[in-house]
């Protein structure tokens, strides 16, 4: 028996180019001689598809575009993916997550996800009932026990203190077992996030030794909205060695032999994961070309500082997008440095990006000047510093509007969880590109970027690292060195450990509740950030859900 694995970059409720991709795969598997073909999970519509499950027309698209493809497949191959269904009993949630078998012109079997994730940027049981009841599929003389992304997942590898491993009373491969199965398939829609598809292996490794059976997983690829799919869907032999992996963040295509698979001597294992870097590197490419083309835009802008965030935020873009669809301004004030200057230009002219330089001096002199009689006498303070940032706030904005661009905004995630940046300034953008890094991943992912060629310039990676809106400013004067900083939030942030906790770790108890002051004083804040590309296991955004007026 042949199957293949169709892995495929979906645009949520696109029913027509999804159906193309999927029957545009099938007569690919056809002429490949596969005898079944796999897609992931909600394939039909894209995941998430979030409230829209709430619309019945919805429902009911999904539900005409599985007809439409079992009736124009091949009728000698099966074909499983994944959609929304209505509940056919009269209690429970409207619909199931479920996994469709077509054959023959018509649905031959339906599979319901079991496991609904309801954590982090998960809300599945806001929509789905759970499966309860369990069978196989029987195919090509395979018993084969279909499951869907979470059903894998019985037990969890948090790294939170207050978690558990075992989310679920049901443990579906467990049960599906009982009815001696030849074959694991499970269909997904699993996000990207840092060393997660080493957690991913040994989970499918894990289970495939366990249960003396091959897993074979269809993962989604590419990126929806702040969600970025890796793809890396894989073959894992019944000894829990992965044979076949596909490749990461764009869309893939393979043909697995059963027989090959599980025999004595099979083909060479799969590549090892590249490293982290490397992954980071190109998941926030991913994130960045998807959500320009599933919106329709082609063209960005960004300002260019000569710092650190805004030089790496503009060789990822323009790998995403093409160095001859960005345009960078430069907005030098009073404060900023020469070679801040001369190093955004010779970033600009290593990446041949179009740039202009409006300085700013004129601009901030005529505010201040403004308003000059509400201010009286009062000295100076972060007021003239923010005013500097919306000023090039407003310069960008100006040009995204009138060109048709994007603004990409270039915030880490240590200046996001602190609050050190200007809302309606330098917060300001249609896209987080940097987010969900911190600072000193900031600074790896430009030497990684820099390998084998200097792009960013040596002085951008080696200077203080400054906003440069006063007199001799340097980042150090507000917070902590960000060795500190970085790993007092991913403490507090990643872990959620308690200040107490913290301060375990062995950092000084003033600057530990100093800093969870200012990520706790600044979620407002980060309530009007622009969406942020997810590579963490606790992004800000969807997945971390604070309230504002709150005491604790």
């Amino acid at each position: 028996m042949k199957i293949a694995l169709a892995q495929m970059n979906y645009l949520i409720g696109d029913f027509e180019g999804n159906r193309q991709k999927i029957l545009d795969a099938v007569s690919r598997a056809v002429r490949e001689h596969a005898n079944l073909v796999v897609f992931s999970e909600l394939s039909v519509c894209g995941y998430p598809p979030l409230d829209l499950l709430e619309r019945e027309d919805f429902i009911h698209d999904c539900g005409k575009s599985v007809s439409a493809i079992a009736g124009c497949i091949d009728p000698d191959v099966g074909v499983l993916l994944g959609s929304p269904e209505f509940n056919p009993g009269k209690q429970g949630k409207m619909l199931f997550n479920s996994a469709f078998f077509l054959r023959g012109g018509k649905v031959r079997q339906v599979f319901r996800k079991s496991l609904l994730p309801n954590y982090d940027i998960f809300d599945e049981y806001r929509y789905f009932e759970p499966n309860k009841t369990f069978r196989l599929l029987e195919f090509g003389g395979r018993r084969i026990a279909v499951t869907i992304c979470e059903d894998l997942w019985d037990e969890q590898p948090f790294e939170r203190s207050f978690s558990r491993s075992r989310l679920y009373t049901v443990n579906p491969l467990e049960t599906l077992s009982r009815q001696q199965p030849d074959l694991v398939i499970n269909l997904a829609a699993s996000p990207y996030a840092h060393r997660k598809q080493e957690v991913k292996q040994s989970i499918f490794t894990r289970k495939a030794e366990t249960y003396g059976l091959p897993v074979i997983y269809c993962n989604q690829a590419g990126a929806q909205t702040e969600l970025i799919f890796e793809g890396g869907s894989m073959a894992v032999n019944s000894r829990g060695k992965v044979i076949r992996r596909l490749a990461f963040f764009r869309e893939d295509f393979t043909v697995i032999d059963l027989e090959e698979l599980e025999s004595a001597d099979p083909e060479p294992a799969a590549e090892p994961v590249p490293e982290r870097m490397k992954m980071v590197s190109e998941a926030l490419i991913c994130g960045i070309r998807d959500y320009f083309q599933k919106l329709g835009f082609r063209h960005a802008t960004l300002g260019l500082s000569g710092g650190i965030d805004s030089a790496v935020t503009l060789v990822l873009a323009s790998r995403a997008l093409g160095p001859e669809n960005m345009h960078v301004l430069l907005m030098p004030s009073p404060y900023s440095s020469a070679h801040s200057v001369d190093d955004s230009i010779q970033l600009a002219d290593n990446l041949g990006i179009r740039y202009s330089i409006l300085p700013i001096d004129h601009l901030f002199r005529l505010f201040r000047e403004t308003l000059q009689p509400l201010f009286g006498d009062l000295p100076e303070d972060t007021t003239e510093e923010n005013i500097q940032a919306r000023i090039r706030s407003i310069l960008l904005m100006a040009l995204s509007n009138k060109a048709g661009h994007i603004l990409l905004n270039t915030s880490n995630k240590s200046e996001t969880a602190v609050g050190y940046g200007t809302l309606y300034g330098d917060m300001s953008g249609g896209l987080s590109v940097l987010g969900d890094v911190y600072k000193t991943d900031v600074y790896e992912l430009a030497r990684s970027l820099n390998n084998p060629v200097e792009i960013i310039p040596r002085n951008i990676l080696t200077k203080p690292p400054s906003a440069e809106l006063k007199p001799d400013q340097k980042d150090m004067d507000s917070l902590p060195p960000y060795e500190i900083l970085d790993g007092i939030l991913e403490a507090y942030i990643e872990r959620q450990l308690s200040p107490r906790e913290v301060i375990a770790l062995g950092y000084d108890k003033d600057l530990v509740i100093k800093i969870i002051r200012m990520v706790d004083q600044n979620e407002y804040k980060r309530y009007q950030t622009p969406p942020i590309l997810r590579i963490s296991s606790k992004a800000f955004g969807a997945g971390r859900r604070i309230p504002l007026a709150a005491k604790y």
